[in-house]
C-alpha cells in the first residue's frame, strides 16, 4: 500500500506559522485581483497628474508676483544679474508674457487636473474594492460615480495636505527652532533622540492615513478598525521606502545625468512602489481571520436537473433475436421430449 505523499516546505510552513500564512494569503489576493496592474494604472495618473498640477502653480505664482510688484523687481533683477546679455532679457519677457497669461493657465491647470485627478481615484478606489473582492458597487450610473470618486479626491488631497503638515512639525531642524524658542539652546545635544521622534510622528501620520486610505476609499467602505494592522504595516514600510529613496537621490543628483533623470525616474519608481504597498497592505487587511470570517458566502450556482426519458417501442430487434433463440431451445427440447 502506498504511503499518503508528505507536504511540501511551504505548506509546512504555512501550517506552523499562522503569520507567514496570512502573508501568502495576502499575496495570493495580489496576484489575484491583478496588484500589479492596478499599481501600474495608479503610477500613470499620479505622474500625468503633476504637469496640471505645475501649471496651477506657477499660475498661483503668477498671481502673487502680480500682487506684489517689488518683490517682481526684484526677481527680474536677480534674474539679469545671474544672467547677463539677451538670454536675460528674454527671460524677464519670458517669465512677464506667463504672469500676464496667468488666468488662462490657471484655468486650464485646474481642469486637465481635475480630469487626471479623477482618472486616479478612480483607478485607485477600483483597485481597493478589488482587494476587498467588492464585485457589486452601489453606484450604477456615470454621473453618481464621478461625483462620488470628485468627493473621495478632495477628502484624500485634504487629508494628505494634513498628514504632510502634521509630518512637518515632525522635522528635527523644525524641533530645533522650536526648542531654541522656548528656551531651550542645546539642541544639537538631543540630535538622535529629535530624529527618532521625527521618525516616530512620521509614522504615525502614516499609520492614519494609510488606515483612512484602506477603509474609506473602496467602493464600499469597511470598518475602521480592520484597517488598523494594515495601515501600520504600510506605515513602516512606506517610512523604510523613504530612507531608501533619500539614499538614492543623494547618491544619483551628484551628476548631470542624474539630475536630468534622476528625479523623474525617481518619482516613478516611489510612487509605483507605494500604489504597490498600498495594495498589499489592503490585501492583508481583507485576508485576515476577521475579515474572511464576516465576509458575504455566495449562493451556490443553479443546478440544472435534466431528466432522461428512455421510450422503448416494442420488442426491437434484439429481443426477437432474443426470443427466436429462445423458441428454438424449447421447440428442440419438445422434439426431443416427444421421440422419447
Amino acid at each position: 500500500m502506498d504511503e499518503p505523499e508528505k507536504p511540501g516546505l511551504l505548506a509546512r510552513m504555512r501550517a506552523r506559522f499562522p503569520w507567514f500564512d496570512h502573508v501568502m494569503r495576502a499575496q495570493e489576493r495580489y496576484n489575484d485581483c491583478n496588484g500589479n496592474f492596478y499599481a501600474a494604472g495608479i503610477t500613470y495618473f499620479t505622474i500625468f497628474a503633476l504637469f496640471p498640477l505645475l501649471m496651477v502653480g506657477f499660475a498661483a505664482g503668477g498671481f502673487v508676483l502680480a500682487g506684489r510688484p517689488e518683490l517682481l523687481a526684484e526677481l527680474e533683477d536677480r534674474i539679469r544679474s545671474a544672467v547677463s546679455g539677451d538670454l536675460g532679457q528674454q527671460l524677464v519677457t519670458l517669465m512677464d508674457s506667463a504672469i500676464a497669461s496667468r488666468g488662462t493657465v490657471g484655468v486650464i491647470g485646474l481642469a486637465t487636473a481635475a480630469w487626471a485627478g479623477l482618472g486616479w481615484m478612480a483607478n485607485l478606489r477600483e483597485a481597493l474594492s478589488q482587494m476587498w473582492e467588492q464585485h457589486q458597487h452601489a453606484e450604477s450610473n456615470f454621473v453618481g460615480t464621478k461625483l462620488s470618486d470628485l468627493f473621495a479626491l478632495v477628502s484624500a488631497f485634504l487629508a494628505m495636505v494634513v498628514t504632510i503638515a502634521l509630518t512637518a512639525l515632525g522635522d528635527p531642524a523644525l524641533m530645533r527652532k522650536v526648542l531654541h524658542w522656548i528656551g531651550f539652546h542645546d539642541g544639537a545635544a538631543l540630535g538622535g533622540g529629535l530624529r527618532a521622534i521625527s521618525v516616530a510622528v512620521s509614522v504615525s501620520i502614516s499609520w492614519l492615513l494609510f488606515t483612512w486610505i484602506i477603509s474609506r476609499l473602496p467602493r464600499e467602505p469597511v470598518p475602521f478598525r480592520r484597517s488598523l494592522r494594515a495601515g501600520l504595516l504600510a506605515a513602516v514600510g512606506f517610512e523604510v521606502f523613504k530612507q531608501v529613496a533619500s539614499i538614492y537621490l543623494q547618491s544619483v543628483l551628484n551628476g548631470p545625468a542624474g539630475a536630468t533623470f534622476g528625479p523623474v525616474l525617481g518619482l516613478m519608481v516611489f510612487a509605483y512602489v507605494t500604489a504597490r504597498l498600498i495594495l498589499f497592505a489592503t490585501a492583508w487587511a481583507a485576508t485576515s481571520t476577521e475579515s474572511l470570517a464576516e465576509a458575504p458566502v455566495a449562493p451556490p450556482d443553479p443546478a440544472q436537473i435534466v431528466t432522461r426519458v428512455q421510450v422503448h417501442e416494442g420488442i426491437g430487434m434484439a429481443g426477437a433475436l432474443t426470443a427466436a433463440a429462445m423458441g428454438a431451445i424449447g421447440a428442440l427440447g419438445l422434439s426431443r421430449l416427444f421421440r422419447r
